[in-house]
């Protein structure tokens, strides 16, 4: 298939109602309103495709770079390909989930969550803390260095209350994946979540709620779920 094909099914598929749901979650034109399943249906098919998932990604429709993502071999993306990626991310669906996600399975994981979650742009700052969010999802503990992550969330504790709109609920989520993935560092983020307490977040009018970290890190205990790593950041 090629990304003229998988556009026109793509346009196929156009659904107002769930076109009206995604722009209340800040989608951006243009996109179709195609459902998840139905891309990971594209995605069973086609598996992992370098260069179709770059020619998704650059037409610019949402639910092509969604399945961009879903798509992309790691092993070939490059630190350019990802820049390019998280310029290009107008809204959460990309900047908080697709990139984030292709990015820690990189090799570029850690150096561009480092440097993305210094930036001025509200999208590639989210960016930055929701990869470090999928690093620890992913990686080994033994993988991980802990003074770091210690930085990271010591950082979070001080500055989350006074950070821009996402980039506060990818920092929320970050306390969240290192207490519930993150062994070694359990207890360390459990108390900054109980020192942020309620995270702030415009969530647009939508139903979404924003955990508190500490009450979700102490539910994935007690579901027998913690410390359990995923095989991939994707879903």
């Amino acid at each position: 298939m090629t990304a003229k094909e998988i556009l026109a099914h793509l346009k196929s598929l156009e659904n107002e109602s769930v076109k009206k749901l995604l722009l209340k979650h800040g989608a951006r034109e243009p996109f179709y309103g195609v459902k998840i399943e139905e891309l990971k249906k594209i995605q069973k098919k086609i598996k992992k495709d370098y260069q179709l998932s770059k020619d998704l990604y650059a037409t610019g429709v949402s639910e092509a770079m969604y399945l961009a993502g879903l798509i992309a071999d790691e092993t070939k993306m490059t630190k350019q390909d990802l820049q390019l990626w998280v310029k290009d991310a107008d809204w959460a669906m990309l900047s908080e989930f697709t990139v984030p996600w292709v990015a820690a399975e990189s090799k570029y994981g850690y150096e561009l969550g480092i440097e993305w979650i210094d930036s001025d742009n509200e999208n590639i700052a989210a960016a930055g803390w929701s990869t470090f969010s999928s690093l620890v999802k992913i990686k080994e503990d033994s993988e991980l260095d802990i003074a770091t992550f210690k930085k990271l969330l010591k950082r979070v504790q001080n500055d989350i209350h006074n950070s821009p709109n996402r980039v506060r609920l990818a920092m929320n989520g970050f306390v969240i994946a290192v207490g519930s993935y993150f062994l070694p560092l359990y207890e360390e983020a459990l108390k900054v979540g109980e020192k942020n307490g309620i995270i702030k977040v415009n969530m647009d009018g939508t139903a979404c709620k924003v955990p508190m970290a500490s009450e979700y890190i102490k539910k994935v205990v007690s579901k027998g779920n913690h410390g359990k790593k995923r095989k991939t950041a994707r879903c």
